[in-house]
């Protein structure tokens, strides 16, 4: 037990103080975590710059932007726990007549669309988790038709997304696309449109990472604090335990104690009681004489020392006279033995007269059998004996 009382002032003496304050390690919360895999889908609008002098001043909006008032541009993809993603873009638009195409003012609108497959990578891989702003640059390949001129096209793309709900976002890049198989010039695209993403999968930024691991040192501490608790508890109760049995054994052994003394006293009494001897009666008498009643006095006196004892008085007679008044003469010889015990002071209840008339005899004095008057006399005694419970 004093063990276990050490242990606890240890842990609590060695172990940092945040790991026991609530306050300094808060619940874990949306912040902690960052999404790592989604789908995502998205639908906006696009912008050509198809000027041929896009990528000299890109900036330049008059007579080279082209774009059509409803929703031109789809994408579909899928981003990895890489970082990497990969989508598919369709796109619409309409060179406006007026506008400089391919370094030619066209005089009629021209349809324009494209077919872009496109590998992304989060750049929050690199630099971070940063919440709701999600950039990317990336690469692809794709189809485009646009003044009537049929091209495959290298592409490159820098955006970014802004995340106002874990699903729901807009997305806004630029495109480079640069064609090859003819003569086609180079352009620029950008696109602005919502993005939705689902299946999202997510895991534990640094600052969750570190959070979880001082929850999980706060709750090892708390579950040592509770193990040694349980351990101190169970040697209290062992060492309860085993003082109640010694306690138990003490008792059990004085007890014992006790039941051997109290035998050996009770032994020594029945020793005595039976040390007196017998008294004797005269011929067809049940009358005491002054011996008799001097022995009688020795057990009045044993039996109120012990005053738990019981005796038992069993009396005799001789074979002379007929069998059944011998058995009443012995009956009251041994009465007038217990009388005399009560007149002096004794509880009827401790004291039992019995009769045995002329079957014990002791000398072989029986019926027809000639014997001496001495002879005959042992056989009218009285003798007394402890009532064993």
């Amino acid at each position: 037990m004093k063990y276990c009382t050490c242990l606890l002032g240890l842990l609590a003496l060695t172990l940092p103080t945040a790991a026991f304050s609530q306050d300094s390690i808060p619940e874990l919360t949306a912040r902690d975590s960052m999404v790592t895999s989604y789908w995502l889908a998205g639908i906006g609008i696009n912008i050509v710059d198809d000027s041929g002098d896009a990528f000299n001043d890109f900036t330049t909006m008059r007579d080279q932007w082209n774009m059509v008032p409803f929703p031109s541009r789809i994408n579909f993809g899928r981003y990895f726990r890489s970082g990497l993603g990969l989508e598919l873009i369709g796109t619409y638009n309409r060179y406006k007549a007026g506008n400089m195409i391919d370094g030619i003012t066209i005089a009629d609108d021209i349809p324009y669309w494209a077919v872009d497959s496109r590998l992304s990578y989060d750049l929050n891989k690199l630099v971070g988790e940063t919440g709701f702003f999600d950039p990317y640059v990336g690469v692809g390949i794709g189809y485009t038709d646009s003044n009537n001129l049929p091209r495959g096209t290298y592409n490159a793309v820098i955006g970014f997304r802004i995340w106002f709900s874990e699903h729901w976002g807009v997305d806004l890049s630029s495109s480079g696309k640069w064609s090859f198989g003819n003569e086609a010039s180079n352009h620029i695209q950008h696109g602005a449109g919502v993005a939705f993403r689902f299946g999202v999968e997510k895991e534990l930024n640094k600052r969750g990472e570190e959070k979880l691991a001082l929850l999980a040192e706060q709750q090892r501490v708390a579950d040592s604090l509770e193990a040694a608790r349980r351990a101190e508890e169970e040697a209290r109760e062992i060492a309860e335990r085993l003082e109640r049995e010694k306690e138990a054994a003490l008792l059990a052994a004085a007890e014992m104690a006790r039941q051997e003394e109290a035998a050996r006293q009770q032994e020594a009494v029945a020793r005595s009681v039976e040390s007196l001897g017998n008294i004797y009666f005269a011929f067809d008498s049940y009358f005491l004489n002054d011996a008799s009643k001097a022995t009688l006095q020795q057990l009045s006196g044993i039996m109120k020392e012990h005053g738990d004892i019981r005796v038992r008085i069993e009396a005799h007679t001789d074979a002379r006279g007929p069998e059944s008044y011998n058995q009443g003469l012995s009956e009251r010889r041994a009465e007038s033995a217990r009388q005399f015990l009560i007149e002096q002071g004794l509880s009827p209840d401790r004291i039992r007269a019995i009769g045995h008339g002329e079957t014990l005899i002791v000398n072989g004095c029986t019926d027809g059998v000639r014997c001496s008057e001495a002879q005959h006399r042992e056989n009218r005694r009285e003798h007394f004996s402890v009532i064993q419970d």
